[in-house]
């Protein structure tokens, strides 16, 4: 999970999970909005990378989405999810003796064998609290990592409560709001052009941008309350020590020789943030429903192992095994959490992935942190590790304005450790129940590099993925010596401090470089 992102303005307060939500019917959706990221601009210019490339044929790649779940019924999803056609459907038994019953589409590791799925789960650093909390003799290290924790999460709950307590005035002061402007604009059906026409001073200035978003529709009372929903839900489950939602699993989240649990419901009961990511990545392109993935010839692999609140080590070294095991060849990790007790088994995992030539894609966070000082886990470099791995990339978030606010005011960055930027600002994709809706974060720039190196794979399937990893990173539209404004800092600063590239994905330079290299080795 991607930590929630919250800001307060001038006493209005919006929150997000690690993606923001913003709208969902299509008709509403801002033009300059739908598809952006596949345009020009800022975009990454996949639709000139299609146009150049119309006359070759493709391979289809599989990309393994290690996410909430995906609804695979989607109506921008069909004949976009991957099928094991080893495994025969339903009949309770693992006709591919790969360790999984039935996993016709992927796996699920937050289920059970009945059938039962989990989704709440505690934050790692709440898990760890319980468990240092119970335990006696503790260690000077363990006792120093118990006050950290305690203090973070104590800290958290405390927060929450005070923005509970803010929302509460807020829903009071929205039900007063339109009498005290009417009568200060001396119009009681005033219109938004009046509001912006009135020349509010003092205490009503507030007033004024609080009507304002209320009269767009960007602030209501029901939205409101369902955050207030959403956070006390967060304070029930992600910073509850007493709380243990993985007891239906029944497994023991600590043995990772303890592999026989889960089924194979790739769903599960919350697919909102997996169905977008797998929609970025592969949904139908040019039906005019929702927006268009980045890849045309792609299968989807759903393996649900991120749960609302932070996934389990255990859970994604299996996925990833798995998604290598069964054939994928990219892999999407829009997850991540700030302590990971179990590294080296993932490293391990992830080092099996890069030594198949299976490229590994994973979000930056959204904390508007440094990661190269600050881990996002899992990290593109452990402390144990002497280099990174070749096959391991991390994707900060950029928007649609190319000026200085290019990077996403949310998005983690690092010189070192965020290798490239691409679009994940105001992305409109596919929710379940056929649904679609805008969400942001580093979530949705991770599936747009995913989508990219799958699509180039497609396109060129003769490069290995480290070649393309390569000439992505190669060919992004450099903003080397560009002023941006730094997510955390608000400063202007060289967009080159924010990455290893200082660059931003472009499918069509991708898509040329790739041909420039193809047309050298067949003269040689």
């Amino acid at each position: 999970m991607n930590k929630i992102v919250i800001k307060l303005s001038l006493g209005a307060l919006f929150l997000g999970m690690s993606s923001l939500s913003f709208g969902q019917n299509q008709e509403d959706v801002d033009k300059k909005v739908l598809n952006w990221y596949n345009g020009g601009g800022a975009g990454m210019q996949t639709e000139k990378a299609y146009k150049k490339l119309k006359k070759r044929k493709t391979t289809t790649v599989i990309v393994a989405i290690i996410d909430s779940g995906i609804d695979i019924e989607h109506k921008d999803l069909q004949g976009k999810i991957w099928v094991n056609t080893d495994e025969i459907p339903g009949n309770g038994i693992d006709d591919d003796n790969n360790g999984y019953i039935d996993d016709v589409h992927g796996w699920n590791f937050l289920g059970n064998a009945d059938g039962k799925n989990a989704n709440d789960m505690r934050l790692e650093m709440t898990r760890i609290y319980a468990q240092l909390s119970a335990k006696e003799n503790l260690t000077d290290e363990e006792a120093k990592l118990l006050e950290e924790v305690k203090g973070k999460v104590e800290g958290e709950r405390k927060d929450y409560e005070g923005y509970l307590s803010q929302m509460d005035m807020l829903i009071s002061m929205m039900k007063s709001v339109p009498q005290m402007v009417a009568k200060a604009i001396g119009k009681e059906d005033y219109t938004m052009k009046d509001l912006k026409k009135w020349k509010a001073e003092g205490d009503m200035a507030q007033k004024k941008q609080l009507a304002m978003a209320m009269k767009s529709g960007q602030l209501t009372e029901e939205m409101l309350n369902e955050q207030k929903e959403q956070i006390q839900g967060m304070m029930d489950t992600h910073l509850n020590k007493d709380f243990n939602g993985r007891e239906v699993v029944g497994d023991n989240p600590d043995d990772f020789s303890d592999v026989k649990y889960g089924n194979n419901d790739v769903e599960g009961p919350d697919a909102l943030h997996g169905t977008h990511v797998g929609g970025i990545v592969g949904a139908i392109r040019g039906n005019e429903l929702g927006g268009d993935g980045v890849a045309t010839d792609v299968l989807l692999m759903s393996i649900r192992a991120v749960p609302n609140g932070d996934e389990f080590d255990k859970d994604i070294a299996l996925a990833i095994r798995y998604a290598v095991d069964n054939g994928a060849q990219v892999i999407n990790m829009s997850f991540g959490k700030a302590y990971s007790p179990h590294q080296k088994e993932v490293y391990e995992a992830f080092k099996y992935a890069s030594d198949k030539g299976v490229l590994l894609v994973h979000a930056a966070g959204n904390d508007a942190k440094d990661i190269d000082t600050e881990p996002n886990f899992p990290t593109y470099k452990y402390s144990f590790q002497d280099d990174k791995l070749p096959l391991f990339l991390t994707i900060g978030s950029s928007t649609k304005d190319k000026k200085k606010d290019l990077p996403s005011s949310f998005s983690n960055y690092g010189q070192y450790g965020v290798d490239v930027f691409a679009p994940g600002s105001e992305i409109y994709n596919s929710i379940p129940q056929s649904d679609y809706k805008i969400l942001q974060g580093t979530s949705m720039a991770s599936p747009m590099v995913a989508g990219v190196a799958a699509m180039l794979k497609s396109y060129f399937p003769d490069f290995t993925m480290l070649e393309i990893k390569e000439v992505m990173l190669k060919s992004a539209t450099s903003y080397v010596g560009k002023e941006k404004t730094h997510p955390e800092s608000k400063e202007m600063v060289d967009f080159a401090n924010l990455s290893v590239t200082g660059s931003v994905i472009n499918v069509y330079s991708a898509a040329k470089m790739l041909l420039a290299m193809e047309k050298e080795r067949a003269e040689k």
